[in-house]
């Protein structure tokens, strides 16, 4: 589902600084990873790469087949809002719309049918335990349930790729423990791809296989 082939990254600085080198990595359907690294490392860098919003100075990023290097801004635009769910520490839920609003609006970015969506945005809220919550505003859920809205946002259009930066940062150790379990379970039931970028090694145990990205390059942990 996703290739990287030698990706590198340089930032142009008093010491021309090289952040990533040679990076490859292929993520199958349904296959959950996580990527562990020391702060300032590239974690974000590697990120920003895979989600076409910063362009490697060499090599390239696949997602079904579509080259993302070969895309110009506005189809790479396009290929976010359709294959990809994004989950980050701070949640970014809208404060100001409820909680089936908030999940229903890849789909309402995408052009989903009303009927369709709804369905769909019910489904989703089922599937992260707040059926009940829908009309619910996010100042009146906790954490744990705030960033369950996040997941089912990132999954309600069905993406080929999801990417969870720090999911869990912001939560106590027994919710982040079910939002894992909730993430990991969700992204299989989806058949999408899931990337992890976590510092925590209790969170990145939930994955499949782990990778350390290090000075030296990206490999999985024995």
């Amino acid at each position: 589902m996703l290739s990287l082939r030698r990706l590198s990254k340089s930032f142009a600085g008093p010491r021309n600084k090289t952040v990533l080198s040679g990076i490859s990595l292929d993520v199958g359907q349904g296959e959950y990873i996580a990527v562990m690294g020391e702060s300032g490392i590239g974690k974000s860098t590697l990120l920003n790469l895979i989600a076409g919003l910063d362009r490697p100075d060499a090599g390239n990023v696949s997602l079904g087949g579509t080259d993302l290097t070969a895309l110009d801004d506005d189809a790479l635009t396009v290929l976010r809002r359709r294959h990809m769910g994004f989950v980050f520490q701070a949640f970014h839920v809208l404060p100001y719309l409820s909680v089936a609003q908030n999940v229903a609006l890849p789909l309402a970015l995408n052009g989903v049918p009303d009927a369709d969506m709804q369905a769909r945005v019910a489904h989703m809220l089922a599937e992260v335990g707040l059926g009940e919550h829908a009309t619910s505003m996010p100042r009146e859920l906790s954490g744990g349930e705030t960033q369950r809205v996040a997941i089912a946002r990132a999954l309600v259009h069905r993406p080929r790729l999801v990417l969870a930066d720090e999911p869990t940062g912001n939560l106590d150790p027994e919710s982040a423990a079910q939002v894992l379990e909730l993430l990991r379970q969700c992204v299989k039931q989806e058949g999408a791809a899931g990337i992890l970028i976590t510092h925590s090694r209790a969170a990145a145990a939930t994955a499949d296989r782990i990778y350390m990205l290090s000075g030296s390059g990206l490999k999985e942990a024995s």
